[in-house]
């Protein structure tokens, strides 16, 4: 049976509205520019590529095998949720603190100087960065498939994928180097909650135990926590164009199943 999948708020993703709880971006509110916002992501020769996908004609007459279409319509979204919950497995395990090595590991102070954040950071970025890699290499692929099963379904479904091609490379670089961005947001964060730690001890006058740490309520596990948050939110971020594809071929395959 093919599993329930997740939905998002058009105005808002929850990659940005974690990044805004956390104050490491402003929060946007809910607006109706979104035309506009897109306008000033374009140039004119992407303006162009949009226009000629979207009145582009339909270049090939797309299959009408109901036996071959209807169990790829059954198992897609299925293949969508599969290799989504393999990500997430992937992700929570990267961030688990019960992991020992095979986690990123915060190097421990020294009695003699203050810690180096950023060299303390440094396998959080290669973590997140990596995960980052694994998204792409896993997502990319599939929805390419998506889209050329459209193409050859009907002849709306074959401009939806024409469009989404023209989305996918005009707004690829851009998206790529927003979310490149998130790690040093995530360093930021490391280094307020690192001082945060530090002022407590002082205030108390508690002796810092780096071997606590990764302990519930500390500042590390606390960090590992948010850290697993963005990379599941940056995860349905990842999906969605996928997800859209998948959704507009089920609803494809319902209406024709009521007319056969």
């Amino acid at each position: 049976m093919t599993r329930a999948l997740p939905r998002t708020n058009f105005h808002s993703s929850r990659l940005l509205r974690c990044l805004a709880d956390l104050a490491l971006v402003d929060a946007v509110p809910p607006g109706n520019a979104f035309a506009e916002k897109l306008g000033l992501w374009l140039n004119f020769t992407d303006a162009i590529n949009l226009f000629a996908a979207h009145n582009a004609s339909v270049t090939r007459t797309p299959e009408r095998l109901a036996g071959v279409r209807a169990p790829k319509a059954a198992s897609l979204g299925d293949e969508v949720a599969t290799l989504r919950a393999n990500l997430t497995q992937a992700i929570t395990k990267s961030c688990s603190p019960s992991l020992g090595k095979s986690r990123p590991q915060a190097a421990t102070p020294s009695p003699e100087a203050p810690m180096d954040l950023a060299a303390a950071f440094e396998p959080y970025r290669r973590s997140y960065l990596a995960q980052q890699r694994d998204m792409e290499l896993s997502i990319q692929p599939l929805r390419a498939r998506v889209r050329e099963l459209l193409a050859r379904t009907s002849p709306k479904l074959q401009k939806l994928a024409a469009l989404d091609a023209a989305f996918d490379a005009i707004l690829k670089e851009r998206e790529g180097k927003l979310l490149g961005t998130v790690p040093s947001l995530l360093e930021k964060r490391f280094a307020q909650l690192f001082t945060s730690h530090q002022q407590t001890l002082l205030e108390t006058g508690q002796a810092d135990n780096p071997a606590l740490w990764l302990q519930a309520g500390s500042w590390l596990g606390r960090f590992g926590n948010e850290l697993q948050t963005m990379l599941l939110a940056e995860l349905d971020l990842r999906l969605q164009p996928t997800l859209g594809l998948v959704e507009a071929f089920t609803r494809f395959n319902q209406e024709i199943s009521k007319h056969p």
